[in-house]
């Protein structure tokens, strides 16, 4: 694995850990794609660290789990700024 790949997958993997943001944040902050973050996180983290990837990985499940609830906030605040 090239180096910048490696620092990448470690900068990405605490900025999640640290703030709990989710894969599009993650992308979004660090310029690359979602796809890029979601390999990043799930097949090369594993080979270089197994701990914070299972710190991650926690991060990440409870964040799929909560995402309906921000869909449906996210529709009930898009529905709200156009009443007004």
């Amino acid at each position: 694995m090239q180096e910048y790949i490696r620092k990448r997958v470690l900068d990405i993997s605490n900025y999640i850990l640290e703030s709990g943001a989710t894969v599009r944040q993650a992308a979004q902050v660090f310029g690359v794609s979602k796809s890029t973050v979601h390999k990043d996180i799930t097949e090369r983290l594993p080979t270089i660290n197994k701990r914070l990837a299972a710190q991650v990985k926690k991060i990440l499940e409870n964040n799929k789990a909560e995402r309906h609830i921000r869909g449906g906030e996210a529709t009930r605040k898009k529905y709200q700024e156009n009443a007004e």
